[in-house]
Formats: C-alpha cells, structure tokens, sequence
C-alpha cells in the first residue's frame, strides 16, 4: 500500500510540478529494497510515464528533426553509462551517496526555472559534452533530470518552451529506456515492489493528476523541496552517523 500510494503520489506531482522521485525512491527504500535495487527498481516503475509523455509531444519533438539523431545517440550512451556506473556501485557506497544526490536534487528542482531562463547557447562540442554528462546522470540517478534537460537544451540551442518540454521527453525516456533493458538484464529489478508503485503511477498519471491541478503548482514545488531537504538530512544521519 504504502508503494501503491508512492507511486500515485509521484505520478501526480510530476505531471504538475515534476519530483515525483522523491515519493517513490524513499518509499522503496523504507520497504526494504536495498539502495542499488530501489534505484533501478524506481527506473522501471516511472518508465511507461516518460512514454507516455513523449506522445503528447510529437509535433513539437517533430519539428527537431535535424538534430534528434545526435541528441537521441548520446542519450542511449549516456544512459547504458548511467546504468552501467549504477550496477558497479555497491549498495554501501551508494548509500553514502544519496543523501548527496538527492541534495543536488532538490537544489537543482528549486532553482531549476531561474537556471532554464538565463543559460546561453553553447557550441556543437561543449554541447554534445553537456548532453552525455546529463544523459550519465540520468541513467545513474534520476532525480532531477527533468531540469537538467531543460537547462542543456536551452544551453544546446532549443529555446521554444514547448519544443524543450518535447525533447526533454523523449531523452528521457531514451535515456531510462537504456537504464531499464540494463537493469532488467542484470537481475536487479525488484518486481513485485517495482509493479506496485507501477500500478500507482499509472493511477496517479490520470485521476491523481486531476486532484493535484487544484493545488497551484508553486505550493507543490515547494513541498516538494521540503521534502527533499527533509530526505537528504534524514539519509544522510543513516549513511554517516
């Protein structure tokens, strides 16, 4: 139940404000999946959402044609990278490394429109070398990659709202595409903890998504960041005290 409720939580947050993450991450850690696993078992239950999303958006992904070959190439290495560095992570270390992680997460969510608005425009190289660093961490972690995107590609070029909205979904979901066939084929998927916050998202995706658009989307960013300084202190008393 509690997984169930993550994911229709996570799943509602995101389609208002993003950070659906920081619901359904800790919740699979306080089941009892150890922290690699919850990672890679988090990656596949929000899957189907990044699909999903990138359908609404295929007009404007469409009109980007001349540079979806690049981009959409970089974000599968970078994700098999992500999910490569993730697997060779040992459930230790990597405890010690989510309350850092989740910390520039919440940052990152917080600043996030300041940062979007004011970045330039990058050359091809630097470009390409932003796009692999994000499409890295996305497969690794993540939390916060929504904004990471966004801020590349303005930084990349792509400065129509809409058309960054489009791409960034379809990296994404390029992106956890990778990490997910990874994950699956090393065995580290917990399924039945995975299908349950599955089963929420896809609840949340429509009938929760409906509730928290009565919410105005500042407030739910603003529990959103809350929650995520209250997660970054709270696992890193567990990881270092």
């Amino acid at each position: 139940m509690l997984l169930f409720l993550a994911g229709v939580a996570g799943s509602a947050v995101n389609a208002v404000a993003g950070g659906g993450t920081f619901f359904t991450f800790p919740a699979l850690l306080a089941a009892g999946v150890p922290p690699v696993a919850a990672n890679a078992s988090n990656a596949v239950a929000l899957w189907p959402g990044y699909i999903l999303s990138t359908l609404g958006f295929r007009d404007e992904v469409a009109a980007l044609r001349e540079r979806l070959r690049g981009s959409s190439l970089i974000a599968l290495m970078g994700g098999v990278l992500g999910a490569w560095l993730l697997l060779r992570t040992g459930n230790a270390t990597f405890l010690r490394l989510v309350p850092v992680l989740l910390l520039f997460a919440t940052v990152l969510f917080a600043l996030g429109p300041g940062i979007t608005s004011r970045v330039g425009t990058a050359g091809p190289l630097l470009a390409g070398v932003v796009e692999l660093v994000i499409a890295t961490y996305g497969g690794f972690f993540n939390a916060g990659l929504g904004i990471l995107l966004l801020a590349g590609l303005a930084l990349t070029g792509v400065h129509n709202i809409h058309q960054q909205n489009g791409l960034k979904n379809l990296l994404s979901a390029i992106i956890n595409s990778a990490a997910v066939f990874a994950f699956v084929l090393a065995g580290v998927v917990r399924w039945p903890e995975t299908l349950a916050v599955l089963a929420g998202a896809l609840v949340g995706g429509y009938g929760g998504a409906m509730l928290a658009r009565r919410i105005p989307a500042p407030w739910l960013r603003r529990v959103v960041v809350v929650m995520g300084l209250l997660l970054s202190v709270y696992y890193a008393g567990k990881a270092y005290l």
